[in-house]
């Protein structure tokens, strides 16, 4: 998948019917869990969080499959209950300092069974999707044990009182984005004294693109100020606390172009926030949260067109989801790592493969006096620029990046060494007969 920045298993194949037949055997096995697949996604980013402040950030994307009222294909209903597909809400773990993606830890896929008929508000937390928000990133923590400090972060849709509470239990801090007006200890409502702080600064950030919006200098300004937030009157919630001490930092664009929506963040978090670098920098924090929405680009129409696959069954379909969300992990850490990021190269490469690496970057620096790999051979960066040389890449700082295409090309090329390197030293018990399987070749 992220050689060929696709997930149709026809595709992956390259013609081959009896490897599609297994690809496909390999979703359908009972052993093969969604479970599984997803505990499977931290594998490598347990280590990369070591010694790091985290931002844990999650969010929730629908994934719409084609259907027919003849053939649904097992999916419930997704948005207003016009489309129907699948759910996802992974939790990506960030580095709160150089915004490098250490990888997947948790996280949820699922379909509806169909419409629920008691009323959200009569409802207990256990029993409304939004639990999501509060199990994933519960389900972090015992893999984050070695990270200095977490940060739980995420969009409108997490301003939710008990994520605020537990995180609070769990030594966890918090990011959110508020989405109510809600009530403080003091009856007073969150917006009003929020618009009522002074400004006590102005900055100019840049925002990055999204899918509907170009990238472009917002200039805002800051307010800021500590808050005690109410809890809810809800008879589910009584076992919280009444109230909870919080920060909240409030950013505006001021001067937008015209026809442009002005930014307008208000962000509640657990962090204290004494002073002006303090908001600023929990603005800086909030603002990593583009990466999980390049995370879902890259595995939607703008990727690996995940929507496009025409596997028939739910079930199969939600482990292609899992398998395709690692993928799309691995292709967003190639690309951070061309600017030199510090992640480890394990994150995306196993000791075989690495030993590969070694030698076709012996033999691309021996091609070239001046020209070295200049990143540590233990650096997902070291990778990089290894697998960009293959895929066309001149390799001199002066020269552009290379980008996704010459990405592409370059795993291509590596995987097909790799291949051959691996039935070299027998690692394909029938190599030698010349009789291995279409398994055995990939």
């Amino acid at each position: 998948m992220v050689v060929g920045k696709l997930v149709c298993l026809r595709q992956l194949s390259r013609g081959n019917r009896a490897l599609e037949v297994r690809f496909n055997r390999f979703l359908g096995h009972d052993k093969v869990t969604v479970e599984r697949i997803i505990e499977s996604w931290s594998e490598s980013t347990v280590a990369a969080v070591e010694g790091r402040h985290v931002l844990a950030i999650q969010d929730t994307s629908e994934i719409h499959f084609n259907t027919t009222p003849q053939r649904r294909r097992g999916l419930g209903e997704i948005g207003k209950g016009n489309n129907h597909g699948v759910l996802l809400h992974p939790l990506l773990a960030v580095d709160a300092d150089d915004g490098n993606c250490l990888g997947l830890l948790s996280g949820q896929i699922w379909t509806r069974t169909g419409r629920r008929t008691t009323s959200h508000d009569d409802r207990e937390l256990s029993d409304k999707e939004l639990q999501r928000w509060i199990s994933t990133a519960m389900a972090a923590k015992p893999l984050l044990t070695k990270a200095t400090a977490v940060t739980v972060l995420g969009d409108r849709e997490s301003d939710i009182f008990a994520l605020y509470a537990s995180s609070a239990e769990q030594h966890f801090h918090v990011i959110a984005r508020s989405m109510h007006d809600r009530k403080l200890a003091d009856r007073s409502g969150l917006y009003e004294v929020s618009d009522a702080m002074a400004a006590v600064d102005r900055r100019a950030i840049q925002l990055p693109a999204r899918a509907a919006r170009p990238a472009r200098l917002a200039h805002l300004e800051l307010r800021f100020g500590a808050i005690e937030l109410a809890r809810p009157q809800s008879k589910f919630l009584r076992h919280l606390p009444e109230s909870l001490p919080l920060a909240v930092v409030d950013v505006r664009e001021i001067n937008a172009e015209t026809g442009v929506e002005p930014l307008h963040w208000r962000l509640l978090t657990s962090h204290e926030v004494t002073g002006i670098e303090d908001a600023w920098r929990i603005v800086q924090w909030y603002k990593q949260r583009w990466i999980i929405e390049q995370f879902f680009r890259i595995l939607k129409t703008q990727g690996f067109k995940l929507e496009d696959s025409q596997i028939g069954t739910a079930d199969r379909l939600l482990k292609l989801v899992a398998i395709a969300a690692k993928a799309a992990v691995i292709t967003i850490q190639l690309l951070q790592a061309r600017n030199g990021s510090r992640q480890p190269i394990l994150a995306a490469f196993d000791n075989g493969q690495i030993n590969v690496l070694t030698a076709l970057n012996r033999q691309l620096e021996a091609g070239s006096k001046r020209l070295k790999n200049p990143h540590p051979p233990d650096s997902l960066a070291w990778a990089a620029w290894i697998i960009g040389r293959l895929g066309g890449w001149d390799g001199y700082p002066s020269s552009k990046p290379p980008g996704p295409i010459t990405f592409k090309n370059g795993l291509e090329y590596f995987h097909a060494v790799a291949a051959g390197w691996s039935l070299r030293d027998g690692a394909c018990p029938r190599a030698k007969a010349g009789t291995h399987t279409p398994r055995e070749r990939l």
